[in-house]
């Protein structure tokens, strides 16, 4: 509407010949009041003194009047005994709530107690629109809910049995399948299907939203950077090293530098580790140091202390834990000092639409059909955090503000407070305070 009224008034200055006066063009747009008055009272006086005009009828008896300087005509219309209220007539808008068939299932969004508020997230403008995230994970797997918003991407995998790729590391990130055989990742190891792990999280940071397919990511206009560092059997410090360094926009030898360097980074991956290893804590150091990535990090499924798993343990990093859909710490979530903040990770068992819910494919070993998945663990609950990253990213950006630092990232991430019990840090993510934050910082 005032796209269209601009457009207009510029084609009317355009064939006017006399010059608006300096005082017509600061003449301000007339705002609307909501006024009820008390029995007897003298409304034609009450008109007179407060500048306003009558435009229509409310109900209750009250009515709309409209005025160039609506706070002022407010104060003097309570400064009478006359009137029983008046209030701006304030314009409201639909709430977001996607037209994507699954989004009643993704309780993990919207639901209370245990959804993040996305909805009066998105409510505030932002989508992600120009933010890249890096899922350091087992690479890019096809999905119609989320190809359009892959971006780049590298193979990081430097063992050609682990990639099943037939090669090393390469420019193509797509995710091969890293099931695998009994005993094939060491003795007494277990044969499993292929996952579809780093699918599952892209999905939650950026699947797309109001496209009337299946359901929504958090920053469903972001783009993801699939950053292949996950095998057969996991993968190597090495490897997960680099990965960070590349998808922040670092120089890596031997490979090319990325073209789309993402200023929030997933890594939904960990294992046992008494300290943050120095190879991992330096590629994190020059990701967020040098290069500004905000690092998002799983907590680790031991149930037990993050202190004892990398990443979750290094520094500069948002440790995440994982909340059920009750928002109590998830039982098999890691806690402790560590941890930042928890999202929803999901419980399915017993129920399995307790789980997060979000892209996925069924093929036991290679890709075969596009499919949706519930899952549960703090991989599902850190890009929640991540998203919700790329939110606060672009909220800045609409407001013509610089984007925020790793540690500004951190101090203006919020969360609704959960019991100290639960050690989760700040408590469970609030993406619409998050927004907020983000927004009215300086």
């Amino acid at each position: 509407m005032r796209t269209g009224m601009a457009a207009l008034l510029g084609v009317v200055m355009a064939l006017t010949v006399t010059p608006l006066t300096a005082a017509a063009q600061e003449e301000p747009e007339e705002q609307e009041i909501i006024v009820k008055f008390r029995e007897g009272a003298s409304r034609s006086d009450a008109l007179e003194r407060s500048r306003t005009r009558a435009v229509a009828d409310a109900t209750d008896g009250a009515e709309v009047l409209a005025s160039r300087d609506a706070a002022e005509s407010i104060r003097v219309l309570m400064a009478r005994g006359d009137v029983e209220y008046a209030e701006p007539n304030i314009v409201l808008e639909a709430t977001a709530v996607p037209n994507d068939p699954l989004w009643p299932q993704q309780w993990h969004y919207w639901e209370n107690p245990g959804g993040i508020g996305l909805s009066p997230a998105w409510d505030q403008g932002p989508s992600g629109l120009g933010q890249r995230v890096a899922v350091i994970d087992t690479g890019r797997t096809a999905h119609p809910d989320l190809s359009a918003n892959y971006v780049g991407g590298y193979d990081f995998i430097s063992n050609a049995g682990f990639a099943k790729d037939g090669n090393g590391r390469d420019a193509n990130p797509t995710d091969q399948g890293d099931w695998r055989l009994a005993g094939q990742c060491g003795p007494g190891s277990a044969a499993r299907p292929s996952s579809w792990h780093g699918l599952h999280v892209a999905g939650t940071v950026a699947a797309l939203r109001n496209n009337a397919t299946g359901g929504t990511g958090v920053a469903p206009l972001a783009k993801v950077v699939p950053v292949r560092v996950l095998g057969t059997c996991g993968g190597t410090l090495a490897d997960i090293a680099a990965g960070i360094v590349w998808a922040a926009g670092g120089a890596v030898p031997g490979v090319p530098a990325n073209p789309n360097p993402a200023r929030t980074l997933n890594l939904s991956l960990g294992g046992p580790s008494a300290a943050c290893p120095a190879t991992l804590q330096n590629a994190i150091n020059t990701a967020r140091n040098v290069h500004g990535a905000t690092v998002v990090v799983a907590a680790g499924n031991d149930a037990a202390n993050a202190a004892g798993t990398t990443p979750a343990n290094c520094v500069g990093v948002i440790t995440t834990g994982a909340t059920d859909r009750q928002a109590n710490r998830a039982s098999y979530s890691n806690f402790g000092a560590s941890v930042e903040i928890c999202a929803p990770g999901g419980e399915t068992s017993p129920v399995v639409a307790n789980g997060v819910l979000s892209t996925l494919n069924n093929g036991a070993t290679v890709p075969a059909a596009s499919i949706y998945k519930h899952y549960q663990g703090t991989s599902m609950a850190t890009p929640h955090v991540a998203g919700v990253v790329a939110l606060m990213q672009h909220s800045r950006v609409q407001h013509a503000k610089a984007l925020l630092t790793p540690p500004q990232v951190l101090l203006h991430l919020k969360a609704k407070p959960l019991p100290a019990a639960a050690q989760c840090g700040k408590g469970l993510l609030d993406a619409r305070a998050s927004v907020a934050a983000a927004v009215a910082a300086a």
